[in-house]
């Protein structure tokens, strides 16, 4: 008789905890599926396909961890104005030898602007032919094929550092700009400081080099935010400041094969700079790059590429 009560009591127990994992379970899932229609709705509204054709022989294959590469513009878009990309960074990204190369391209950067038909500053592309006239200069420039785009509005992009919580940054250089004091080491930067930040530029010693690093800085910050289990509990917030502020080609299913098969690449991210000297023609300031200096950026990002 003992023995029966016995046996209910640890049937009893075994059905509760089975309830409580059902439970859980259960929510868990809902919280997935949350979170997996957010996403979805953000995908759809930053997915912007672009009419270009690359100079990619091969279509890449995500399964088989092929090189990609990305660039990433930075655009200060008003009312009425489609604004100049005075960000302008290329990463590729190679998942069998985890890393990432991540090439910053001064703004004032003489190049031929195809399309244009004219050799101007490198920023200048986004305002005659918008994304994809910037995607076949920088192609053309760097004679490296350029998979996808991500197009940053710099107007949005404090409220993306805000919705991760914030970054921390490794200071160099003790300045003050926008109202704000970076002092060198550590800092804590919200949106507003963060965009501070990434603007200034004639201060710096290095000019858009200083600026460029800042940015990426700023970059791997968000994305390491990003990428945290905390930042799960604000998944709606971020997932709508994205929605609002990033366009990109990149689909959905493109965007969880990157993270499924791409995502180890990003714990190294290395930089590297076009070295080349400013010059003025017809009055306009120009950064010139050497035909060396980009071959060599040629050299290292095509390796990078498996190409």
């Amino acid at each position: 008789m003992r023995s029966n009560n016995l046996k209910k009591k640890k049937m009893k127990k075994r059905k509760i905890i089975g309830i409580i994992l059902l439970v859980l379970i259960l929510g868990a899932g809902a919280y997935v599926y949350s979170i997996y229609h957010s996403l979805t709705k953000a995908v759809n509204t930053m997915h912007n396909p672009v009419d270009r054709k690359s100079s990619r022989e091969k279509e890449i294959r995500f399964k088989d961890k092929d090189p990609i590469s990305i660039l990433m513009l930075g655009v200060d878009e008003r009312k009425g104005d489609r604004g100049r990309s005075d960000t302008m960074i290329v990463l590729t990204v190679n998942p069998t030898v985890k890393s990432v190369q991540m090439l910053s391209i001064p703004r004032d950067t003489r190049v031929e602007i195809v399309g244009k038909g004219t050799e101007d500053k490198i920023n200048h592309a986004y305002a005659f032919g918008g994304v994809a006239m910037s995607m076949n200069t920088v192609e053309k420039f760097l004679d490296i094929p350029v998979d996808y785009y991500i197009k940053v509005n710099m107007e949005g992009f404090e409220d993306i550092v805000n919705a991760v919580g914030g970054v921390t940054v490794n200071n160099t250089l003790d300045f003050s700009y926008g109202g704000y004091h970076f002092p060198k080491g550590e800092v804590n930067l919200d949106g507003k400081k963060a965009l501070a930040f990434v603007r200034m530029r004639k201060e710096d010693p290095r000019g858009d080099f200083g600026r460029n690093d800042r940015q990426r800085q700023v970059i791997q910050g968000v994305i390491s935010k990003g990428a945290s289990v905390s930042a799960l509990t604000k998944y709606n917030d971020v997932f709508e400041t994205l929605g609002k502020n990033v366009e990109t080609n990149l689909t959905f299913d493109e965007m969880m094969s990157i993270q499924k098969y791409y995502k180890d690449a990003r714990h190294k991210i290395e930089q590297f700079q076009l070295k080349g000297q400013g010059t003025k023609i017809g009055g306009i300031y120009y950064y010139i790059v050497p035909q060396d200096e980009k071959q060599k950026a040629h050299n290292r990002l095509k390796q990078h590429l498996e190409l």
